[in-house]
């Protein structure tokens, strides 16, 4: 990325960058980029795709049906109510 590329992008994200504050992050692109280029000679055929590196099983459980009722367990705690509704203060 040369300094007009950079100097572009930086005003898209409306970014006010210094001489040297350009010159640094113009370092740190060409490293990203060098990077991201040599992780294009990797070769990835046959490998699965992950969402997570270091995921290795699926950690939900198991979807089962609950019928427990804990309606009235929970009314319990507010602090005022009527009938089945919670009573909260007027807003307007």
């Amino acid at each position: 990325m040369d300094a007009s590329e950079l100097a572009v992008t930086a005003r898209m994200a409306r970014l006010t960058l210094s001489e040297q504050e350009q010159e640094k992050l113009g370092t740190a692109v060409e490293q990203m980029l060098a990077h991201f280029s040599h992780m294009k000679e990797i070769d990835v055929q046959g490998l699965a795709p992950t969402t997570h590196a270091l995921l290795k099983e699926n950690r939900l459980r198991e979807d089962v049906e609950n019928h427990a009722d804990v309606s009235e367990k929970l009314l319990e705690n507010a602090p005022e109510r009527e009938e089945r509704f919670i009573v909260i203060p007027n807003v307007l």
